[in-house]
């Protein structure tokens, strides 16, 4: 069955690659982006060329969602999938970050997912059947340094996550978190650093160890031929084409080392989640995944 799918943050590796995949497989592909100009045209120009029809979002602007949102289900005449993919990332030492640097990570990666549920939801809720994908991170499910801010903002997703699994099952909305680990992209350049560079003066010669860390880090990854974004890309066609009720709530995609770990921790969680709802009387609404 072809699909009629709207994706994120559509301009980044992940939501790019992943259009063109969805839109070579026959489905209808709506990707929104915040520009379609300026540093975005070419990337907006080659999914144009693929088929992808775009349209400009921004998440961090309810309208403007609501108006991307309604523009999509008119474009495909309906909508069945959602790939929440849109994001920025933070790399920094944590106290230098103002909380005005914290928030405009949140209004993307949280408050702009929260946006874009309220504006899809009751279309999808009316019409009883739905997938939603998140992005999430492996840094979603443990906090390495300096990039805890980042991580706070995965681990807040991945909470609405598994609210909305529970509180949609019963109107046939199925939910999916996609773990990437790091990926060799331009999402680790174009990391939010910390505002308040006087106190970082404080922490002396730590202060560097931010930006050597995640670059050899990014090189670390570079180094890997299979830690690649069209890896991620796959792993969302792959859940796509997976069968109604049968796709797993998780997915860790990771050739560096993280993937074993991370699905370890998750599987302990899955059980526990499992044994709190049973206990509860409400277990019945894990139903539409496969773990």
């Amino acid at each position: 069955m072809k699909h009629k799918i709207l994706v994120t943050g559509a301009s980044g590796a992940f939501g790019s690659l992943t259009c063109i995949q969805l839109a070579e497989n026959g489905n209808q592909v709506v990707g929104t982006m915040r520009s379609l100009k300026g540093k975005n045209e070419a990337i907006a120009n080659l999914l144009k060329s693929k088929g992808v029809v775009l349209v400009e979002m921004d998440v961090t602007k309810e309208k403007s969602v609501e108006a991307a949102v309604k523009s999509a289900i008119d474009t495909m005449d309906g909508l069945d999938t959602v790939f929440n993919n849109a994001g920025i990332g933070a790399n920094g030492i944590l106290e230098c970050f103002t909380s005005d640097d914290i928030q405009k990570m949140f209004e993307v990666n949280v408050f702009g997912v929260q946006r874009l549920m309220r504006a899809a939801l009751p279309y999808l809720r009316q019409q009883g059947k739905g997938t939603i994908i998140h992005t999430s991170s492996c840094i979603g499910r443990v906090t390495t340094p300096f990039l805890a801010s980042y991580s706070a903002s995965k681990y807040a997703l991945e909470s609405l996550a598994e609210g909305y699994r529970a509180e949609l099952s019963g109107f046939g909305i199925e939910t999916c978190i996609v773990e990437p680990g790091g990926f060799p992209t331009g999402f680790m350049s174009g990391m939010i650093t910390p505002s308040d560079t006087e106190r970082m003066k404080q922490y002396g010669e730590m202060a560097n160890l931010p930006e050597s860390s995640i670059n050899g880090y990014v090189a670390y990854v570079a180094s890997i031929p299979e830690q690649r974004p069209e890896r991620v890309a796959e792993a969302v066609v792959k859940l796509v084409n997976t069968p109604f009720g049968e796709k797993p709530f998780r997915t860790v995609v990771d050739f560096s080392g993280l993937k074993q770990a991370i699905e370890n921790y998750n599987d302990v969680l899955n059980e526990t989640t499992k044994a709190i709802y049973t206990a509860n009387g409400v277990e019945n609404l894990l139903s539409l995944n496969k773990n």
